[in-house]
């Protein structure tokens, strides 16, 4: 009788109820962390009855898996530029080409308004490792995360894959912090904001420039040209 009485709850709500749960468990699980969130304020923040929160989505756990499956899109798109930047002629380029396959996508999606809140949760989970979200991020990122470093070794010829492996570790630090930092605003004095462009591209340099100082030092095919 249960399961009939939430077949016709489904059947008789908008078709994007099961979106706006998702949106909303990783808009509340983003502003204040896995544990902070129950079901109840999920289902309040998408406007959607409590027991249709469970019925498309589970227990707590499953709807937070949920929300990455729904991103794995994104992690492939990084894939998929980490591949074509080890098609690089030069080392140089390839390293250049490495960070921004890691940083671009992320800055991307932290500027969008579809994508914001996941990319400060991703920043979040990694930052604070709750129990429940280590097998998640684990299974989602870290096949990521080992193509990267490999890449990085492949970038810098004469360093150890356990060097590019603290190189990876030191880049991604760098941009989780960006992600769910914003007091460059206030530092600034307003004159900077978290998601100018110019941000993306400060970062990217930074992050090829310390990897390039603690592993090899490739030097590009085309020097960028120095500005006075």
């Amino acid at each position: 009788m249960f399961n009939t009485a939430m077949d016709m709850m489904a059947k008789t709500t908008r078709p994007d109820r099961k979106a706006d749960i998702l949106l909303a468990a990783e808009r509340l699980f983003a502003q204040h962390g896995y544990h902070a969130v129950t079901i109840r304020q999920i289902a309040d923040e998408a406007g959607v009855p409590l027991a249709l929160v469970s019925y498309y989505y589970g227990q707590k756990h499953e709807l937070f898996k949920a929300i990455f499956d729904h991103w794995r899109p994104t992690v492939d798109e990084r894939l998929s530029l980490l591949e074509q930047a080890r098609q690089a002629q030069a080392p140089g380029d390839m390293l250049r080409l490495v960070v921004e396959a890691l940083v671009l996508p992320v800055m991307l999606l932290r500027a969008s308004v579809e994508g914001e809140y996941y990319a400060q949760l991703v920043a979040r989970e990694l930052f604070y490792r709750t129990p429940e979200a280590v097998t998640v991020l684990a299974n989602h990122f870290d096949p990521m995360a080992h193509a990267f470093i490999d890449g990085l070794h492949e970038a810098c010829p004469g360093s150890s894959r356990e060097q590019a492996a603290w190189a990876y570790q030191f880049a991604i630090g760098a941009l989780l912090h960006h992600i769910i930092d914003d007091r460059v605003e206030r530092l600034s004095f307003s004159k900077n904001r978290a998601v100018s462009p110019d941000a993306c591209t400060m970062l990217i340099d930074f992050i090829r420039a310390g990897i390039a100082a603690v592993l090899a030092q490739p030097q590009t095919s085309q020097p960028r040209p120095r500005t006075t």
